[in-house]
Order: C-alpha cells, then sequence, then structure tokens
C-alpha cells in the first residue's frame, strides 16, 4: 500500500459494542504510527476523544427503519445525509476509507458506493455478518437458506433484522447490492472468521481479495477472578453451566438450554444471562435465570465461576463470548455453526453438531471431568492468540501493509 496519512472509518456506532471498540482500537494503533484518522457513524454518540462525524441525527434514523419497515428498502434512505457525509470525505481527503457495518438506518448505500466507485481510494470492508450480500438478512443458517448463491426472492425471514412488515423487496435489493458492490478496484474485503470468508467466496463478492483477521478481546479486562458468586447464588459445589446471549432466541439456543436442564441431573445448575422478563417465568428450578447486564465485571465473574461456557447458537459469525470464556479459564461447548468453533481445540472445549442436545450433555460430563487446573491452563494459553493488541497489529501489517511495530 501506498503511504498512508488519514484513515476514515464508516460504521453505525463508534466506541461501542463490538464493532464500534473495534474501530477505535484500529484508530489509536493508527495514532502510534502518526497516522489521523476519523470515525463517520450514524448512531448514538462517539467517545469525545475521537475525531468523528456523526451522519444525520435522531430524527433521520427513525424516519429511515419506518421506511425501511414499510417497504423492504433498508440502507436505501438516508440520501441527505449520505451526500453531506460525501462532503465530509471530501474535505478529510483520507487515503483509506474503511468500512464496517454500513447497515443500520443511516447510510444510502447505492449514493455511498457510486461515490467510491468513483473516488480511486483505497476501501477496506471489514464484514460482520451477511448481509452484504443478501437480499435481505444478515444471517441465514439457521433458516438453512441459500437463495443468497444465485439471487433472493421470497425471503423467509422478512420478520429479522433488518424487518419489514409490508413488501418483500429481497430479489431488487440483490440485484442492486450485486451491482454497487463488485467492480470496485483497490478493495480488500476483512472477515472475522474463515467461515465468513467461505462464505464470501461463493458470493458474488467472490473476485475480491479476502483477509481473514479473528476479532480480539481486552485481557486485561477478560481474567479469572475471585468472587463469591457461587454462594451468593446458592449453586455450592454443583457444576455450573453458564449460557449468555442478548437477546435469547430460539436460533441462540433459548430452547436447547430449556432442553438441555431437563436431561441434567440435580448436580448440575444452569445460569442464562440475558433473559428478558417474560423469558425467565416457568423456567425449570435448576436454571437460575438472569437479566441483561451491562458490567462486564459482573459477566467475568460468572465465566471464571462456571465450570462450562455453553454456547448453542444456532448462527454467528465468530463470537467473542467463547474467547472471553477462555481467558477467564473456562472452557466451552458450542454447536458447530458459523465460525463458533474456530476459537477451540481439543484442549479448550468441544465442537457439537447442532441440535445434538445428548452430545452436549456427553461433551459437558467429559470436559468437566478434566483436571481443572490443566484445562485452565490451555484455555488461557489458547485466549492470548485473540488479545485485542495482536488482532489490531494484524490489521495494521496484513491489512493496511504498514510495517510490523513490534518485533
Amino acid at each position: 500500500m501506498e503511504k498512508v496519512e488519514r484513515v476514515l472509518f464508516i460504521n453505525t456506532i463508534c466506541g461501542t459494542g463490538s464493532t464500534g471498540r473495534l474501530v477505535t482500537g484500529l484508530m489509536d494503533s493508527l495514532e502510534t504510527r502518526g497516522i489521523d484518522s476519523m470515525c463517520a457513524y450514524g448512531r448514538w454518540e462517539a467517545p469525545e476523544k475521537y475525531k468523528s462525524y456523526r451522519v444525520g441525527t435522531n430524527v433521520d434514523v427513525i424516519i429511515h427503519g419506518v421506511l425501511s419497515r414499510m417497504t423492504d428498502k433498508h440502507a436505501l434512505y438516508s440520501n441527505s445525509p449520505t451526500k453531506k457525509l460525501i462532503e465530509e470525505i471530501e474535505k478529510y481527503n483520507p487515503d483509506v476509507i474503511h468500512l464496517h457495518n454500513v447497515h443500520g438506518y443511516y447510510l444510502n448505500f447505492k449514493i455511498l458506493f457510486d461515490y467510491l466507485k468513483s473516488s480511486g481510494k483505497k476501501i477496506i470492508w471489514t464484514l460482520h455478518d451477511c448481509w452484504t450480500f443478501t437480499g435481505h438478512c444478515s444471517h441465514y443458517e439457521y433458516v438453512g437458506c441459500d437463495k443468497w448463491l444465485e439471487g433472493c426472492y421470497k425471503c423467509p425471514q422478512k420478520d429479522q433484522y433488518p424487518k419489514t412488515m409490508l413488501f418483500d423487496a429481497s430479489k431488487s435489493n440483490y440485484a442492486l447490492k450485486k451491482e454497487m458492490f463488485t467492480g470496485i478496484e483497490n478493495l480488500t474485503i476483512v472477515t472475522p472468521s474463515k467461515w465468513l470468508a467461505g462464505e464470501v467466496s461463493k458470493s458474488f463478492l467472490k473476485d475480491y481479495p479476502v483477509v481473514v483477521v479473528p476479532t480480539g478481546i481486552n485481557l486485561t479486562r477478560f481474567r479469572p477472578v475471585s468472587s463469591e458468586i457461587r454462594t451468593e447464588n446458592g449453586i455450592g459445589a454443583r457444576k455450573l453451566i453458564l449460557g449468555i446471549a442478548n437477546p435469547w432466541r430460539e436460533r441462540k439456543g433459548y430452547k436447547d438450554f430449556i432442553r438441555l436442564a431437563d436431561m441434567l441431573d440435580d448436580n448440575y445448575r444452569i445460569v442464562m444471562v440475558g433473559l428478558k422478563k417474560e423469558q425467565m417465568r416457568g423456567l425449570p428450578s435448576n436454571i437460575l435465570p438472569l437479566e441483561k447486564t451491562d458490567s462486564i465485571e459482573d459477566i467475568v465473574k460468572w465465566y471464571t465461576a462456571a465450570d462450562v461456557y455453553v454456547n448453542l447458537t444456532y448462527e454467528d459469525t465468530f463470537p467473542t463470548t467463547n474467547i472471553e470464556s477462555m481467558a477467564c479459564g473456562t472452557p466451552v461447548i458450542t454447536y458447530k455453526a458459523g465460525g463458533s468453533p474456530e476459537s477451540i481445540n481439543s484442549r479448550t472445549g468441544a465442537v457439537v453438531e447442532k441440535n445434538d442436545l445428548e452430545g452436549v450433555v456427553k461433551a459437558i460430563e467429559e470436559v468437566t471431568e478434566r483436571n481443572p487446573r490443566r484445562v485452565r491452563e490451555f484455555c488461557l494459553g489458547k485466549a492470548k492468540d485473540y488479545s485485542a493488541s495482536k488482532r489490531y497489529e494484524e490489521y495494521m501489517t496484513k491489512v493496511y501493509g504498514l510495517k510490523r511495530k513490534y518485533g
């Protein structure tokens, strides 16, 4: 890559959520190399320490959302905010434009990509889901839909994000995305998992170079800690099985956890974090239901206290909860779904076929009988591969083409 002096990021959020924190982490890494950066974002607020530009307003987001729900033309509104964004891009004149999520009710992708195609700038696009190459949905594995391979129509997931109430525009959306997202000179795609890279290779994006850079986590925040959380919640010496989701849905394993609870005896306790109040009613007595918490400190206590973290997702790009659990010394059992198995090996957990709850029970019994000290060592060692600083450095060298800073 030619000399880089300024990088512009475009993402739904800045500094919050997994994608927003990735953006600011990359901005920090660029700053250490003397490279200026700015983030254009569409929702909530950005941390004051970062140079940023808000695309549109809360009202624009609401209008975009309402129209999208009615017409299924998601990311094809916000015309004026997108044109103003392009004016800001011209003023800032970045050497690199690094896209993340361009969906999220704040941008018009046709207007933006008309500009990008004529800009002559280096474009990097980190994909966090499958929305880019489908006619509607961001994930399709749960329903087993493969229409996106040739061209979407009669979408079976109109009721899923980005939800539409009236029309199905999946066929025209797919055609327009294919037209706008292909034929861009100097574009590189980044994915957080080998699985998503494989899906890209089967899509209309297949001619672009793809770099896999797994998502990292902050190992100073996710680490083993001491607490009395088991005693405080009456778990005692029972085997603690932890599940975390936000939100809990069937495709995240909600009903599977209830079925799992009925298959386990009183030697086990299940803790489900992230439930809504209505989901907490009528659960089996061996499930401790907890609402969503924004406290990383509390989550870390549960990760550390658990004997095993069980992730029964039916679709996911690359869940960082698996890594967070291992960073706290706790092994992981997951379904063979999307990129979920990629961070796990035979020493740090187990991978089970989807919907095989008998296999999950066997895996729980086997994993929890292992030497806990050795398992903890293996998990902590594996988690080091996913330190945020290491992954940011990987972006700098493998994606931006900058010289290695360390070592």
